[in-house]
């Protein structure tokens, strides 16, 4: 079972690879201190195909235009504490500015979110998203210490994971609960044994100092940046530690920087719940009949019924694995992360009803990180690891078990599935830092920040919780009134125009703007 934060990032581009052929058919070590590793030279040369931490997959295709993606390795010091000690090696992807040399503003850095998703995976696979803003900058992202090939967190292998992803995540019963701890248990002391040296310098504030250093060896004045759902979360704590390095920013799928673990969890039940309310509506508002429900309130009762019923009886999914309870939910809250995969949710229930679960573990496996050859990424094991070293807070399953009326009212669906993922950290190895993180940031340039009125992963309402946190005169909030997971890659015109107009011109679009 995912930790709660898990749920804001989205492999979409891997889950529509794979749903589209499904539906066809039917470390370092080195020493160096901070100042000489700032003068550092990256060796950029061809990307090598990705990791399977990274995902697996091909080497990225060229751009439009021909260009080439660049890779290359940055070394940064495994404690900040100490760092003239050893050092860790973090995996970079550039593609070059495609304007005039006169007109290059600099570096536009990426962090797509997660935690834990392979910013040398993502960039390529959405880069021609962006090409608008690569005619100023060079577009830049990497993998954060502990994540794809920037010495990964390792728990358990692919194997043992396709039977932890099998798990009942909800339980029911005492026995259930057992074995559910006992699961997480076993999850966590894997991580410990596989990678006990990284697991304490996970922390975002880790990769907040590596982005100053990044900055640095790019040899830009100010980092400019664009985060997008955690990247948000991390964007903040660099403003916060370094104001006055902080360039021209854009924050989108906002993460509530005010919230503990258990608030952001909650909301999570909220928002998912929102989104499904949604899909619901749309589904019957179409002209032919929905597939899956005659109303609104019809389709979401067919849904509790199924999951109910797999939850007694998984039915077939991808051979020779079953779908359960449990993976048929992670798969609904991954296409929810899209409208353009509604289309795939209508499609994987309606095979569902029908005894065949294809569709919707295939959805779950891109939540998990899993792809077609059976093998993982470490998304789960780089995402447990950031947020229980980022997280304080402990829960046991007394306290899960008395906070579920509250997760349950927020989201029938979702709730239990919420709530009990919030032992995610309970037995982890490393303390967590703080209650939540701070990102006030007084004499920052403007920061845009963009809230997504029906985001299911990230609620709308965290965008104006961040632009208060930011402080005064920092961030500024645009409002996008849309369904899904973040606000650009919507394609809203008055979105991209917003952002293109600050990140290119440095015009600043005025407060509390509104899209729609």
């Amino acid at each position: 079972m995912p930790n709660p934060s898990r749920l804001r990032a989205a492999a979409l581009t891997a889950t529509a690879a794979a749903l589209s052929v499904l539906l066809a058919g039917c470390g370092g070590g080195s020493q160096g201190d901070d100042e000489d590793l700032s003068g550092q030279k990256l060796h950029w040369k061809d990307c090598p195909a990705p990791s399977e931490a990274e995902g697996g997959g091909a080497a990225p295709s060229p751009l439009p235009d021909g260009d080439e993606w660049q890779c290359a390795t940055m070394n940064a010091p495994l404690d900040w504490d100490d760092p003239g000690g050893d050092t860790i090696g973090l995996a970079l992807i550039r593609a070059e500015a495609s304007g005039a040399a006169d007109r290059r503003i600099g570096s536009l850095v990426f962090n797509f979110g997660g935690p834990g998703g392979s910013g040398v995976t993502t960039l390529p696979a959405f880069g021609q998203d962006y090409a608008k803003l690569r005619t100023r900058y060079d577009l830049v992202s990497f993998d954060p210490r502990g994540v794809g090939r920037s010495d990964p967190v390792e728990c358990l292998d692919d194997k043992q994971l396709d039977t932890y992803f099998q798990q009942d995540a909800t339980p029911d019963d005492r026995a259930e609960r057992t074995e559910f701890v006992d699961n997480t248990e076993e999850f966590n002391a894997a991580c410990e044994k596989n990678s006990k040296k990284i697991l304490p310098h996970v922390r975002t504030t880790d990769a907040a100092r590596d982005m100053d250093l990044m900055r640095q060896v790019l040899g830009d004045e100010k980092l400019h940046y664009f985060g997008i759902s955690y990247g948000t979360e991390l964007g903040g704590v660099y403003a916060h530690l370094f104001p006055k390095h902080v360039g021209r920013a854009v924050f989108d799928a906002v993460v509530d920087p005010t919230q503990t673990a258990e608030q952001g969890s909650l909301g999570q039940a909220k928002g998912f719940q929102l989104a499904l309310d949604n899909f619901a509506e749309d589904c019957v508002s179409k002209v032919e009949d929905c597939p899956v429900g005659d109303t609104a309130e019809d389709v979401e009762a067919r849904i509790a019924r199924l999951l109910k019923d797999l939850d007694r009886k998984p039915i077939p999914g991808v051979f020779p694995r079953e779908l359960t309870e449990t993976a048929a939910t992670g798969g609904i809250a991954q296409a929810l992360y899209s409208k353009d995969f509604w289309e795939y949710l209508t499609e994987g229930l309606e095979q569902a009803y029908d005894g065949d679960g294809r569709v919707l573990m295939v959805l779950s496996d891109a939540l998990n990180g899993r792809n077609e050859d059976g093998e993982y990424s470490n998304i789960t094991a780089a995402n447990v690891a950031i947020n229980c070293a980022d997280d304080k807070p402990r829960y046991d399953p007394a306290y899960v078990e008395d906070k579920l009326p509250e997760f349950r009212d927020a989201s029938p669906l979702f709730g239990d599935y919420l709530a009990w993922s919030m032992l995610s950290c309970t037995d982890w190895p490393v303390a967590g830092a703080a209650d939540h993180p701070d990102v006030h940031a007084p004499g920052a340039a403007p920061i845009l920040v963009i809230g997504n009125t029906g985001d299911p992963a990230t609620p709308y309402e965290g965008a104006g919780r961040m632009v208060d946190a930011l402080g005064k005169g920092v961030g500024v909030e645009l409002t996008y009134k849309g369904q899904g997971h973040g606000a650009y890659d919507s394609k809203n015109r008055c979105v991209q125009d917003a952002v293109h107009g600050y990140l290119l011109d440095g015009k600043v679009p005025a407060a509390e703007t509104v899209c729609s």
